[in-house]
């Protein structure tokens, strides 16, 4: 598990993001996440919201992986 405090800024700046869960924005948004966390996903085919800034997200390629802020205020990609 891996976290990034500069991604928190990111989810941060994109009104709506939990109202668009299939937005092609927010699967850029989240395959930039991913990419930065260091995660391998050659792109974000699905992303189903779980709660506020929490995501399930399926990858192209066939990783999964939950991408939400922690209670720290760090974006996290935990591997499914």
């Amino acid at each position: 598990m891996k976290r990034i405090t500069a991604l928190t800024y990111l989810l941060a700046l994109l009104p709506g993001i939990t109202a668009a869960a299939e937005s092609p924005a927010l699967h850029k948004d989240l395959a930039a996440s991913l990419a930065l966390l260091g995660q391998p996903c050659a792109r974000v085919v699905s992303a189903a919201t779980q709660g506020d800034r929490d995501y399930l997200v399926a990858c192209s390629d066939g990783h999964r992986y939950r991408v939400y802020v922690n209670t720290q205020g760090r974006v996290t990609a935990e591997k499914l």
